[in-house]
């Protein structure tokens, strides 16, 4: 492994509880006729959930939502997946390169980087939504990380937690190690190479 490339929500941070929290706030009151939607759409861009579910009738409400969206974000509690920070300073004492590969967005790296101020000393490399074309499960993210740290696809290892991501970083041609933070493990196991629970050596 010459290059680890890292999802952020679920991956980094444990904040897909919250997320959960949110949508569930939102399809209850957009959707009331589809109970549990929230946990369909894990993983899932904020322009995949608008495309399924928010279309149509209801695209007049998708700037509400992303304006309660970018305010709750602000808001969240950005606490590292068990082990990370120990991790990730491992790995760069080693030398490997480490990128973020995230759908989020700028607003939203904001604030995280307002909770974690030390947040980029830990990347050689933070890729958002408004560097891709194309949004998982794609390579293309994936694609233009290694390319950004210079290092060979078939050198990179992704850590991902979402179906699409799993996919995305396969598609790329990577190793893939599936977090099983989001989603169970026996579910996202025919997606990745190696499946952890945390970065924890004694609890995977």
């Amino acid at each position: 492994m010459k290059a680890a490339l890292f999802d952020l929500d679920g991956v980094v941070f444990d904040t897909e509880p919250q997320y959960t929290i949110f949508w569930g706030a939102q399809c209850r009151e957009f959707h009331p006729e589809h109970p549990g939607l929230e946990h369909e759409i894990k993983g899932q861009t904020l322009v995949q959930i608008y495309d399924a579910w928010f279309s149509g009738p209801l695209t007049e409400k998708q700037p509400l939502i992303t304006e309660r969206l970018n305010q709750y974000e602000q808001q969240m509690d950005y606490q590292f997946v068990a082990g990370f920070e120990d991790y990730i300073h491992q790995l760069r004492g080693k030398g490997v390169k480490t990128a973020v590969v995230t759908s989020s967005n700028q607003p939203k790296m904001e604030a995280v980087y307002q909770s974690h101020p030390e947040f980029r000393s830990l990347f050689d490399a933070i890729l958002t939504s408004e560097d891709f074309e194309r949004s998982k499960p794609d390579p293309d993210c994936y694609l233009k990380a290694a390319q950004r740290l210079g290092v060979k696809v078939e050198d990179c290892v992704v850590f991902e937690d979402s179906f699409n991501g799993l996919k995305s970083g396969r598609a790329a041609g990577m190793y893939v190690v599936g977090l099983s933070t989001t989603n169970p493990a026996e579910a996202i196991r025919p997606y990745c190479d190696e499946v952890i629970a945390n970065y924890m050596k004694d609890e995977n």
